[in-house]
Order: C-alpha cells, then structure tokens, then sequence
C-alpha cells in the first residue's frame, strides 16, 4: 500500500515529502478517487432523510485524503517539477477533472442538497453553515446541476481539455524560461552591473561548466541586468528573450493555447446560462460583473493616465539628456526609471540591499505577526522537506498551543516556475471536537546567497515576501468548521487584502527597525534612507498603475466579452491601446507568458489587485489613525478578516472591521495621484 493513500503519521501529519516516489502518484490518485467516490455514494445511500450534517457538511468532509494528496502533487509540481511529474499531471489532472464533474453533476446527489437548501428556512443553522449550504447549492448550479444529459456530458469534455490546456500553457512558459540563457565572456559588457548580480551570474556559469557569466530569465537574474547593465544592445536582448515567451516558431508556441482556452471558457460560460466567462466568474465576487470591473479599470485609468503621460515625458527627457536616447523603448524602462530614481532621491537597491538580509527581513515579518496577532515562530528541523531550501517553522500562540506550520522556499532553480506565491499542504478545518492546523507555504526566487554574501534582497523583494507572508498569515490564523471556507478560500477581488496590507508595514520607520540592519555591521538602516524609501514609495506610480491595469483590461478583453481572436498579437494590442506608453515591439507578445490568467487561477479576476489595493490602502489608513501595532485595530482585523476565511461574504466582514465601506481615496492618495 502506498504511503499516500492512508492518513500520514508523520508529527502533525505532514507530508512524507522524502519517502514519496513519483512513480506511486498515479494508483494513488486513482485509489484515493474510488474512495472518495465510496464516500459520496454514502451519503447519495443514507437512508435518513437529508440533513445539513448528513449531506452538506458530509460532503465538504469527504476526499480528505485526496485534497491532501493533490495539494501535495500541484504544489511540487509548481515548485519542484520535472518532466516525470510533468508526465502524471497531463495524466492525472483529467481523472480529477472528471471526478470533480462526476460530483457536480451528479443528480442523486444534487436532489438531496436542494432538498436541504429548500428546507433552511426551518433548519436552525449558524452563519457559517448558511454559508457552506448556500456555497454548495450554488457550486452545483453553477457546473451544470441543472443541465440535462447531453450537456452535461458536453461539460466534462470542456473541463477535461480546459484541466490539459491549462497545463500545457504553464509547461510551456517554464521550458521557455529554462531555453534561454544570455552567456558573456567579456566583463566590460556588465559595466554598471552591481558585484552581488555578477557573482551570481559567475557562480550560475560555474555550475554549467562555462567561463564568464551566465543570465537567465529568472527574475533574480533578469531583473539586475535590464536595470543597471549599461550596454544598451544586451539590454534588448535579454528583454525581447523575457517578452517572447511562448511566442516563437516552435513546439512552445501559446498562441492557439490562448485561443481554445478562451473559447472553451466561453462556451462553458453560455452552456451553463452566463453571456462570457467573465460574467460566470464575477457573479461569485464582491465586483458582481464584468461592466463593474470595467467601468473601475476605466475610472482608475482616468485618474492614473496624465500622471503616467507626465512621468513617461520627464523619463524620456531625463534619458535624452543624459545619454541622447530620442526614443525610449521597453529595454530602458527599468534602466532610466532606476537612474533617475537615483537622481531624484539618491537611493538605489545597491545602497538598500546590505540592510535586507533574507533572514533578517523573515524574522521582522515574524516579529510584525508577533506584535499584531500574537503569534511567534520557531524553527524546527523535525520536519520531513521537498528540497534542502525549505525552512520550516511551527507556528505558536503565547500559550504555546500550535497554530500552524509555515514552509518557506526562497531560491530560483531548475524545476520552479517563476514568481512568488502561497499555498497550503494541509488545510484548517474542525472535525470530531478537533482544530487541525494548516501547513502553510511561501514560495519566492529570490537573489540567492553567493560564496562571499548572503541572501540580499531588494526593497522590492522584501514587499514580495511580505506580500506573501500576509497571505501565509490567512492560512494560518484561519479559525472555521469546514475546509472548503477556510483560510483564503474567499472571493478571489477580497483575496489579497491580507497580503496587499501587510506591505505597507516596509515602509514604516518603526516597523523597518525591526529588521533592516547592515548584514555585516548590525547597524539599523539610516533614517534618511527610511525618509527615501517612503518618498520614493510613489515614484513613477502612474505608470506603474497604468501598467497594472493593462492586464485587467487585457484579462476583461479576453474574457468579458465575446471577440473573435484571429491574431492573439493584435488582439492584445487592441486591448492595450489605452494604457500605451512604450512602442511596440514585434517580436514580442505578453499573452502567451500570461500565466496568471491562462494557467493560474486569475482568469477575469486580475483586476482583483487594483480592487484590493482599495481595501488594503483604505484598512492601513485605519491602522495609521491608531498606531501602526495597534492591538485593538490589529484584533479586529484577526479576528473579522484573518479567521474568517469565507464564513460571511467579504463586505459584510470588512465593514466590521472598518467600520464602513472602503473609500478609494486612501489608494489614490498614497499613489501620489491625488493630492
């Protein structure tokens, strides 16, 4: 019997990362779907007349074991892939795609949750539990309960090929990235690149036996090079690499993946009744429909445009004058943005990173978690890992009760996809009288250590793991019944409140003397470097804005409306029309590297950043009013946001920590957009 189909006895029940082969994946996936299926059939079978407790709250319960080994597989599969596993996702996700729909659409099954959904009136159910049926019933309406059979076998075919695409899309960005490598023999090539980026570089071209220096498109490696290197030719290079991901004449090409996704989107979308996919997504979030989002993307648009006109001219200028450019393209954004930073505040990255030491900069976000929500942290090497990298940590309350587990993964390499983002290997929930605890994950590419230093981060990756230790702070102070509405299984525009919110803590003198001190001297950062990094905190905001908001309106251009595609490069330029700065550059293409919302789950949902940087610059604001470790301001966001999960729908919860509804002028103030 494989060690993954029985409940792991392992201390806390973690994963038995070390003891699992690839190869045992596969049968266990299909025993644990058998199981879970005997579970359903269960309840369809109970001869007892349906209940909430029978039928509702069973049904959440069931498939444990298979949520915690698909859990574990996806997450390694995005943070320590190889083409084995590759091989089982494509083989494994239809099985679990049609699992899914031999669920929702099973009628026996649906007859019994309309009976109990049509029978609440009398039933004497908490909030939660309101929520969980209301959830449940409108989860099976929503995937083709109510379809008759020649649809719903339409469906699953959709699903199937929707769960393979998805993946493909992803496989593909990922061999892209790895394909490409910029090699440099000469050092005078790097002039202007900081000696931490070229260590890297020459570490990463010792490790595949190279002379010289090796740059990737990684973010660590990519992000130094398009800001600092002065030779302008190398700096396109790289940067049309990033730009045609997925793009090129060869097996990787995205392009008719972006179509068949989008148009089996809609197709699913009027099968079930919704005009576009959009209008199928948003009907579960606080936004309600693609005409909302739109007209927000398009009134943010409006108030970011002329300050992103005015920042675009004076960094087109300031390149002319210092180095005769006529024409600024997209290779010298970062570059110029970052000279004239330097300028304007005489601050750069290479001043800030000896005070941003990986460690340090960890253990100040412990120390916030500790001062707001009383919580520490303790690591503990009792806990079987995927990879060396990974730290882990128990969680604990002042009473030294276990609230969590926290997982971190921090360095790029070979099998991760790129970006930072949170998970869970084990979600919160109470069964039998008992609070399980989650096991949380943070995973980031960060600069790495090299022979002479060690991990120094720039302030923009300090706000990446923030961002990402707030959302690790809503899967471990999570406090609900039922797995299915815990921890961040919110609506996906109120999703990042708690990671967007726990930033704004890098730009506060008191919070940043917590932790970012000179990794050789032990000196807490200058003041004037503090009074620079707040100064500085809304420079170039508008074009930033802009740019944000070009993948909102891309992501509403795909799917909130019905447009035939016939060229994914010019459909994209239609979509960006508006929010335009830079020229085009032909070659390149930003749909088909579009991971967020063509393999991720961001589709007709990117616009949730901007929407929830409304809420989290409008729920700082509250926290600056009282005190920035505020404990009373700090317990009612614990305890209305944090452990709600999606108890409660998310206006109701913020109004209750708030006290009203969120005002967007708290956002555009801080963006320096308005006064």
């Amino acid at each position: 019997m494989s060690i993954l189909t029985t409940p792991f006895t392992t201390k806390y029940s973690t994963a038995p990362f070390s003891k699992i082969e690839n190869k045992e994946y596969k049968d266990a996936f299909i025993k644990l779907i058998k199981d879970a299926k005997e579970e359903i059939n269960a309840i369809i079978n109970n001869p007892e007349p349906p209940t909430f407790e029978n039928t509702v709250a069973a049904l959440d319960f069931s498939g444990s074991q298979l949520d915690r080994v698909s859990s574990i597989f996806f997450n390694l599969n995005s943070a320590e892939t190889s083409e084995e596993m590759q091989k089982i996702a494509q083989e494994v996700s239809p099985l679990l795609t049609e699992f899914s729909n031999d669920i929702t659409l099973n009628e026996n099954l649906f007859k019994k949750i309309k009976l109990v959904y049509d029978a609440q009136d009398q039933a004497n159910l908490t909030l939660e539990q309101q929520t969980l049926l209301d959830k449940k019933y409108k989860g099976f309406v929503r995937n083709g309960a109510l379809l008759d059979a020649q649809q719903k076998t339409k469906l699953r075919e959709i699903d199937t090929q929707l769960a393979k695409l998805k993946l493909t899309f992803g496989e593909n960005v990922l061999a892209e990235t790895n394909n490409y490598q910029l090699h440099i023999t000469n050092e005078s090539d790097l002039k202007g690149l900081p000696e931490g980026a070229k260590e890297a570089a020459a570490a990463l071209a010792q490790s595949k036996s190279l002379e010289g220096w090796v740059f990737t498109l990684d973010f660590p490696s990519y992000l130094p090079f398009v800001t600092y290197v002065e030779n302008r030719e190398l700096r396109k290079e790289i940067s049309i690499a990033a730009g045609k991901k997925a793009f090129q004449d060869n097996s990787y090409n995205n392009q008719n993946n972006i179509k068949e996704i989008v148009r089996l989107r809609h197709e699913r979308a009027n099968l079930l009744g919704y005009a576009t996919h959009a209008h199928f997504v948003l009907e579960e979030r606080m936004a309600q429909n693609p005409e909302k989002v739109t007209a927000f993307l398009n009134d943010m648009l409006e108030k970011a445009k002329p300050a992103a006109r005015k920042e675009f001219e004076e960094l087109t200028q300031f390149a002319k004058e210092l180095d005769g450019i006529d024409h600024l393209e997209k290779w010298d954004g970062a570059y110029y943005s970052e000279k004239l930073k330097q300028k304007l505040f005489n601050l750069d990255d290479e001043k800030l990173k000896p005070y941003f030491k990986l460690e340090n900069v960890l253990q100040g976000a412990f120390t916030i978690a500790e001062k707001l929500y009383g919580i520490t942290f303790k690591e503990v090497f009792d806990i079987d890992k995927y990879h060396q990298d990974v730290r882990t940590f128990e969680v604990l309350d002042f009473e030294n009760n276990v609230v969590a587990l926290f997982y971190t993964d921090f360095f790029p390499r070979k099998g991760k996809r790129n970006g930072a983002w949170m998970t869970s290997f084990k979600s919160q929930y109470i069964k039998d009288g008992v609070n399980e605890r989650p096991h949380i994950s943070n995973v980031c590419n960060f600069t790495p250590p090299t022979p002479t230093k060690p991990s120094l981060l720039t302030f923009n990756e300090v706000t990446t793991l923030f961002h990402e230790f707030g959302h690790g702070l809503h899967g471990m102070l999570a406090n609900t019944t039922y797995p299915s509405l815990s921890g961040t299984s919110v609506y996906w525009d109120f999703v990042e409140l708690p990671s967007q919110i726990m930033e704004n803590w890098c730009y506060e003198p008191e919070a940043l003397a917590l932790f970012a001190k000179h990794y050789e001297t032990g000196a807490i950062i200058p003041q004037e470097y503090v009074e620079k990094i707040k100064e500085s905190a809304s420079f170039l905001e508008g074009m930033a804005t802009m740019r944000q908001l070009s993948f909102g309106l891309l992501d509403m251009a795909y799917h909130g409306k019905v447009t035939p595609i016939d060229n994914v490069k010019s459909f994209e330029e239609k979509a960006f029309e508006s929010t335009k700065l830079y020229p085009d550059v032909a070659e390149n293409c930003m749909s088909t590297s579009f991971s967020h919302i063509f393999q991720g789950g961001y589709s007709s949902g990117y616009y949730s950043y901007k929407w929830a940087e409304v809420l989290d610059a409008d729920a700082f604001a509250y926290f600056q009013e009282k005190g920035i470790f505020d404990k009373e301001v700090a317990t009612k966001f614990k305890e209305n946001v944090l452990s709600k999960g999606g108890t409660e729908h998310p206006m109701t919860l913020y109004k209750r920590f708030r006290g009203q509804e969120p005002k967007p002028d708290a956002l555009l103030k801080r963006a320096g957009l308005i006064e």
